[in-house]
C-alpha cells in the first residue's frame, strides 16, 4: 500500500470505512475580472473511491480540481469563500505549507507530460527532492513499487534509463501515474486522464484506477459518460459553475433528479 500516513497535516486517518477524505463547503471561487467560476459549492469526497466530475466544458470542473491541491493560487487576482478540509483540517489554514499540502494530491494531466529524464529518474525525481528515500537501494525498490503500482512494471522494467518520453501515449500516462504515487499522495487528482488516448490505452487506465481506489481518494474529470458510469463510485454533475447533482453514479445515470443533468447524460446536449 502506497500511502504514507506520517505526513503532518492534522492526523491521517485511514479508516477502513469509506468515510469523507474532502469536505467542500459553501465554496465560491472567482477569476480576475469577477469571473465567477464555483457557485457555492457543497460536495464530500470519499475515501478509497473514485468521484467523477461531469458537465459541459467551462462548468468548472477543472477550477474545483485546481482549488483542491490550490494550483489556482498561482493565478495572480483570483478570490475564494467558502472552506475545503481534507481529513477535517481547512487546506487554507494560514499555518500550512502550500507546497507540503500539495504533496498529499498526486495529479495527473489530461495530455500525458512525462518529464524529459529516463523512466526511472521520472519516478524517482519526486522521492528524492523531498527525502522521501534515505539510500540508493530504498529509491530503486520505491521507483519498482511505483511502477508496479501503475501496472507499469513488467514493460519498462528493462528500459528504466530509457527517456520517458520516449515510451507509447499509454504508458507514459502509466509513468505519470506512477509519478504522482511517488510522493506518497493520499488523493489522485485526475484531469480527463484517458482524453489523449486509444481505447486500448484507456481500458488499460480505468483498470488502473480501479486498482489504486482501494488505497486513495480518486477524483476525475471526465466527458466520457461510459467512462464514468463504469469507474466512478459517486458522479457529480456541474453546469455554469454550479453543482446541480451529485450521489451514487447508478442513480446519476439512471434516475437523474435534475433536467440538465439528465439531458447531459442521457447525451442531449453537453
Amino acid at each position: 500500500m502506497l500511502v504514507d500516513s506520517n505526513l503532518h497535516f492534522g492526523d491521517a486517518h485511514h479508516h477502513g470505512d469509506h468515510s469523507s477524505k474532502i469536505v467542500i463547503k459553501n465554496l465560491d471561487f472567482w477569476y480576475p475580472g469577477e469571473k465567477h467560476a464555483l457557485k457555492n459549492v457543497n460536495l464530500e469526497i470519499s475515501d478509497r473511491e473514485v468521484t467523477a466530475l461531469i458537465g459541459p466544458s467551462g462548468c468548472g470542473k477543472s477550477t474545483l480540481l485546481r482549488c483542491l491541491n490550490r494550483m489556482n493560487d498561482e493565478i495572480l487576482g483570483c478570490r475564494l469563500e467558502g472552506e475545503i478540509l481534507l481529513r477535517g483540517r481547512s487546506i487554507y489554514d494560514s499555518g500550512i505549507e502550500v507546497s507540503k499540502l500539495r504533496r498529499h494530491f498526486g495529479w495527473v494531466a489530461q495530455v500525458p507530460n512525462p518529464f524529459p529524464k529516463s523512466v526511472y529518474d521520472n519516478v524517482a525525481y519526486g522521492a528524492h527532492i523531498h527525502g522521501l528515500c534515505g539510500s540508493q537501494k530504498e529509491l530503486d525498490e520505491w521507483v519498482e513499487q511505483c511502477l508496479l503500482a501503475a501496472n507499469l512494471w513488467d514493460e519498462v522494467k528493462d528500459r528504466l534509463q530509457e527517456q520517458g518520453t520516449e515510451l507509447s501515449g499509454g504508458q507514459m500516462q502509466r509513468l505519470c501515474i506512477a509519478r504522482a504515487l511517488a510522493l506518497k499522495p493520499e488523493v489522485l487528482l485526475m484531469d480527463e486522464p484517458c482524453s489523449a488516448l486509444d481505447p486500448l490505452a484507456t481500458a488499460k487506465v480505468e483498470e488502473l484506477i480501479d486498482k489504486l481506489k482501494r488505497h486513495y481518494s480518486i477524483v476525475i474529470i471526465t466527458h466520457n459518460m461510459q467512462q464514468a458510469a463504469r469507474i466512478a463510485q459517486r458522479t457529480a454533475f456541474f453546469h455554469l459553475g454550479e453543482l446541480l447533482e451529485h450521489g451514487d453514479t447508478e442513480d446519476i445515470f439512471m434516475n437523474p433528479k435534475n433536467e440538465k443533468c439528465q439531458a447531459y447524460v442521457t447525451g442531449r446536449y453537453g
